[in-house]
């Protein structure tokens, strides 16, 4: 069924750092800089993105695992690179190598790990 989901297949996607992304939004007190939340999400969306083509009708894929390090802080106004590449497959589980830069450095390391499941049976376990 995931033939197709190999080592080395990768994407990226690129956000802009606006008000809502940065940790200020959360709490008023800290500095208006990049979330460790926002960029875990940019990861997790970026890994999605690699394996949507991939899979049959009815499947999507869900995080399992996050394992990261927020670097280094990204101001408000700049641009963010998430870039996640398959490192392994085991069964319906897919292991990532993601990164994330700014315009001026890395920002962020580490893995992620995402489950391919079938929809209609995650929703099922969902009413129960």
């Amino acid at each position: 069924m995931l033939e197709a989901i190999v080592p080395g297949l990768s994407e990226e996607k690129t956000t802009k750092v606006t008000e809502d992304l940065t940790i200020s939004s959360i709490d008023e007190k800290l500095p208006p800089v990049y979330s460790t939340p926002a960029m875990i999400a940019l990861m997790e969306i970026t890994a999605a993105a690699v394996l949507q083509p991939h899979l049959p009708a009815g499947y999507i894929s869900v995080g399992v695992e996050v394992n990261v390090r927020h670097l280094a802080a990204t101001p408000l106004g700049d641009q963010v690179t998430a870039s996640a590449k398959v490192l392994e497959v085991s069964n319906n589980l897919i292991k990532f190598e993601v990164e994330a830069r700014d315009s001026k450095q890395r920002i962020g390391s580490g893995t992620h790990t995402r489950a391919i499941i079938e929809l209609e049976r995650f929703l099922r376990g969902l009413k129960r």
